[in-house]
This record gives structure tokens, C-alpha cells and sequence, in this order.
């Protein structure tokens, strides 16, 4: 089984390969009290896309040694993703490289701001959103989000991506916080995924290319 050395411990991580080339490679960051055993289905839909995708166990979840309260440290945590995000950038295909997380771990890849091509981010929490504020102008950021999210309200999303041009939001009516493990989840996995393979192609043909 693949671990790598956290802040804290040994940090499980799981791989599903594309057939062939993918197009891209998506490391994706778990919220809270989740791992990537929960993100099966969504990285295998992503795969037969042509994505390959990357999911990290943070700290005390999944196989993951160390404390669970870690992800109340945003020190700890961002740490954590950060060398799990160079750790794929060193490993993984040379393909554009999009990074990506839900709730929790949208709040880290928004901490982080890694250099990569895009960043795709669910159930965004408000407070992520005010304490990072400066971004990248022409740094792609897909927003997915539930109109029904009571964790998380979309009202916030609305109001940061409608102030960026870069931002492009998509709202799912009578869908909540976990968009997918809702019923919806279908959908907003093909999202991401147009999403990213239409940016891929889009950046293949600019004279400046894509970051990885």
C-alpha cells in the first residue's frame, strides 16, 4: 500500500489510473472525517474520462496514522497536502495537474494555492473563502455546490465567484453538502470532468500552454 511521511505520521494514499495517456491528473483532498475509500466511484467515473486521480487519507482517517483533530490545524493539514500534492506532481503522468478538494479539503487547496493548471472545489465554506482573498487572477477554479447545503451556504460561493472571472460556478438545486454522495453525484462528476477535459484541450492549443 502506498504511504508517504505526514506531520504527524505515516499518510495513506490511493491511485486509479486512466487507460492509456490521461489527459490529466487530479490529486483530491477528503473533508472532513473522510478518506479516499469514499471517492471509489467518483475516481473510477473520472478514469474512463480519460483523468487519473490521486486521493489522499489525511491524518487519523482512512489508513492514515496520526491524530484526526489534525484537521483542526490548518498548519498540520495544509502541510500534509502539500507534500501529498508534490509527492503526485513527482510520481505522477506529465499531465496538466488540477487540484482538487471537498469542504475541508477545499479549504486547503485554497490555502495552499498550488501551482497547478486548475483548482476544482465543493462545498466551499465561507470561512475558506474570506480568509484567502487573494488568488491567481488567471488561475481556472471550478465551484460545485448544493443550494440546499446547510453546512455550507451557497450564498457566500455566489457572491466570491461572481467577483472573479476566472471562477466558474455550478449550483445543484435539492442537492446539499456532499455533492458526491448525493443523488446528484453523477452529474457533478461529468461536470468536473467536461470541465477539465475542455480546459486541457483549450490550454493545449495557447502558445502558453498549461502549469503543472
Amino acid at each position: 500500500m502506498p504511504f508517504f511521511d505526514g506531520t504527524g505520521g505515516r499518510l495513506h494514499y490511493r491511485r486509479w489510473p486512466a487507460p492509456g495517456t490521461p489527459a490529466a491528473v487530479l490529486a483530491w483532498l477528503p473533508g472532513m472525517g473522510q478518506h479516499s475509500g469514499h471517492y471509489h466511484r467518483f475516481a473510477r467515473r473520472l478514469a474512463a474520462c480519460g483523468i487519473e486521480t490521486w486521493g489522499l487519507d489525511t491524518a487519523g482517517q482512512g489508513l492514515s496514522e496520526g491524530d484526526a483533530d489534525a484537521a483542526r490545524d490548518a498548519t498540520r493539514i495544509g502541510g500534509d497536502a502539500r507534500r501529498f500534492v508534490e509527492l503526485v506532481r513527482a510520481e505522477g503522468p506529465a499531465a496538466p495537474l488540477i487540484v482538487a478538494g471537498h469542504s475541508l479539503g477545499a479549504r486547503t487547496a485554497l490555502q495552499l494555492l498550488p501551482s497547478c493548471t486548475a483548482l476544482v472545489l465543493t462545498g466551499t465554506p465561507a470561512t475558506a473563502l474570506a480568509a484567502h482573498p487573494a488568488l491567481p487572477p488567471d488561475l481556472p477554479i471550478l465551484a460545485l455546490h448544493g443550494c440546499d447545503d446547510r453546512r455550507a451556504p451557497v450564498d457566500a460561493v455566489r457572491d466570491w465567484a461572481a467577483r472573479r472571472a476566472s471562477v466558474r460556478l455550478i449550483e445543484y438545486p435539492d442537492a446539499g453538502h456532499d455533492l458526491l454522495h448525493e443523488p446528484v453525484y453523477p452529474q457533478v462528476t461529468d461536470a468536473i470532468a467536461e470541465w477539465i477535459r475542455q480546459l486541457v484541450d483549450a490550454a493545449a492549443t495557447s502558445p502558453r500552454g498549461t502549469r503543472r
